[in-house]
């Protein structure tokens, strides 16, 4: 009954966002992680920590840029840190759309274990590191977030999505967690699937919204900073 009521909430999040159904693809969302920190380089878990981007990372997203190309974007979101409205500038800069602030889709919330890397939270909260390991829905950090928590404030996203009623793509910049919970929550998956998708560092992933739902069209794409454009 639970997942027929999950699936009932997202049809109606879907038709809420439609603008005409019979043109097959009715939003487009691009994803984007944002580019590397130093936080990053050193593994550290960042959550709420408010890291700027390294001169690399800056380097990913201008990569990124060229790679959009034309790609029509008429509306840009961003998680309110700074190394994600960074990363939202650079991509949106020349087209003139400035990118709108959500805290919803900011990280996880790490508390006591905000900074340290995970060979550190293994000395210091044993428990967290193991529950990090076998992931399950139920994981918690110290000070922090229960996982539950942090997907229900991510999930809240579709509902800005649905009643800002954008007509054509639409760029979202996030963090690898919550763009894996959207992922997960837009196609039905149960995020105890969550551990199972890979999203690196300014990588590039698209859902499609079509009238049967959601379509997931690429994953953690980061061939541009090889070659290529979109």
């Amino acid at each position: 009954m639970a997942r027929a009521m999950n699936a009932l909430t997202l049809i109606t999040v879907y038709v809420s966002i439609v603008k005409n159904p019979e043109e097959g693809v009715l939003v487009r969302l691009l994803m984007v992680r944002h580019g590397d920190t130093e936080f990053n380089n050193e593994r550290r878990f960042m959550g709420h920590s408010d890291i700027e981007l390294s001169a690399e990372g800056r380097g990913q997203i201008e990569r990124l840029k060229r790679y959009l190309g034309r790609e029509p974007i008429e509306a840009a979101y961003a998680s309110d840190l700074r190394r994600t409205l960074a990363t939202a500038e650079i991509l949106m800069g020349d087209r003139g759309v400035k990118a709108t602030p959500c805290p919803e889709l900011r990280e996880m919330f790490y508390g006591s274990c905000e900074g340290l890397t995970f060979g550190e939270i293994g000395r210091d909260y044993p428990e967290v590191a193991r529950q990090c390991i076998n992931f399950t829905p139920e994981l918690e950090f110290p000070q922090g977030e229960t996982f539950g928590d942090f997907a229900a404030r991510v999930v809240r996203f579709l509902e800005r999505l649905k009643n800002d009623g954008r007509d054509g793509p639409v760029l979202m910049v996030s963090h690898n967690g919550p763009i894996k919970v959207l992922i997960c929550h837009m196609l039905g998956i149960g995020q105890e699937h969550w551990w199972q998708i890979r999203v690196d560092t300014a990588s590039l992933s698209i859902m499609d919204f079509t009238p049967p739902g959601a379509v997931l069209t690429r994953l953690n794409d980061v061939s541009y900073l090889k070659n290529g454009t979109i």
